[in-house]
């Protein structure tokens, strides 16, 4: 599957009917980003049942601000609909191909109880010491 083109109209709609999708935030004029580009690439032909996306920082600076996106590149993974992985700096193929195992090995409902256990407020009952 091509790598897809990321904008704030098609984010959501994609993310949410996709279980599993890798976020390249990258930039035209980024040395770096164009030295992953070919390493994302390969990896999204190894990976065909894997959604591959990308988000040109300059083109949509909104969504690269949403997700507080200072530094280029950057890749994400969300696996269904909650963030997984976010990290600066381009990956060599090893080490992407590596972070992708680890990813599809996660436990999701695991990884959701540890979210809600995080949350504000959690496991509080509300009653008063005494």
């Amino acid at each position: 599957m091509a790598t897809v083109e990321l904008t704030k109209e098609n984010f959501d709609q994609t993310v949410s009917e996709n279980p599993f999708v890798l976020i390249d935030f990258w930039a035209g004029w980024c040395r770096p980003c164009l030295q992953f580009a070919p390493v994302y690439e390969k990896a999204s032909e190894a990976h065909p049942d894997l959604l591959f996306a990308k988000v040109d920082t300059e083109a949509q600076q909104e969504l690269a601000g949403a997700f507080q996106i200072t530094s280029i590149p950057t890749l994400m993974i969300i696996r269904d609909q909650v963030a997984i992985f976010a990290q600066p700096g381009a990956l060599p193929e090893a080490a992407l191909t590596d972070l992708i195992s680890q990813a599809r090995a996660l436990d999701m409902d695991e990884v959701r109880a540890k979210i809600a256990a995080e949350q504000p407020g959690a496991g509080e009952t509300g009653t008063p010491e005494a």
